[in-house]
């Protein structure tokens, strides 16, 4: 559909072309609006672990809008409603948390489609829908959306090939901290066990035909999970890049 705009990320995914981002928790249009033009493929804004919610969201995808970056955003848990806020608030790639099954993909594969594909709430003049002027929104907008699921813990992990046969599930990101916290070793993201589960992931998910992802801020860890086939990644939050430039 020439009215859709494209998701770039989205078939890059499909294609399994690499895609480096950028983790953003600062809630400022300006330095999204700076860090949009860094000359990432993606940035993803938070609002799991900070002070980022729907309406704070808003004014940071519209500062990256006119950048050639693709925008993901987290909601805080697997919560229709919410997400169904960010997709209209024009959220095209959404990163759901802490899905521990094939069940809870599936989910997360209906709130972001509307009936009779999915359950998403249907309204018309959203900044999703260029406020009513892209005809045929409803019946084309899961064409380019793009639903990442995130597999944190040890039961979620076994579940990989389960929630890899779900049509609808673009990419699954594993996420270091938590599964790190779920094998005992919490805080403890570079531990040689944590670190083999991690890229042992990385390549089920990869043999499964879907995208992996990963949050790495440990270097050694960010060029494994490169090489076990990772597609979208992360070696860094705004925060921290932040923190590291200031420090005496």
């Amino acid at each position: 559909m020439s009215d859709l705009p494209r998701n770039h990320f989205k078939h890059a995914l499909a294609a399994m072309q690499l895609q480096r981002g950028l983790w953003c928790q600062i809630g400022d249009s300006l330095a999204a609006e700076m860090m949009a033009g860094a000359g990432y493929d993606w940035m993803l804004f938070d609002t799991e672990h900070s002070a980022l919610d729907p309406a704070s969201v808003l004014p940071l995808m519209q500062a990256a809008a006119p950048y050639p970056v693709s925008v993901i955003v987290r909601p805080p848990s697997l919560d229709v409603a919410v997400i169904k806020k960010l997709l209209d608030l024009g959220a095209r790639t959404i990163l759901v948390p802490m899905v521990q099954n094939a069940q809870e993909a599936a989910l997360a594969v209906a709130a972001v489609r509307y009936p009779p594909r999915g359950i998403r709430g249907v309204a018309g003049a959203t900044r999703a829908a260029g406020f009513g002027r892209i005809p045929g929104y409803h019946k084309h907008a899961h064409e380019e959306t793009c639903l990442l699921v995130q597999v944190e813990t040890v039961e979620a992990v076994a579940e990989i090939e389960a929630i890899a046969a779900l049509e609808g599930v673009d990419g699954i990101f594993v996420g270091p901290a938590d599964l790190a916290a779920s094998l005992g070793y919490p805080g403890e993201t570079g531990h040689p066990v944590v670190v083999a589960a991690v890229l042992d992931a990385i390549r089920r998910i990869r043999a499964a035909g879907k995208a992996p992802g990963v949050l790495a801020i440990d270097p050694a860890l960010y060029d494994a999970a490169i090489e076990a086939g990772a597609v979208f990644v992360s070696k860094t939050l705004d925060l921290v890049a932040l923190r590291r430039a200031i420090s005496l």
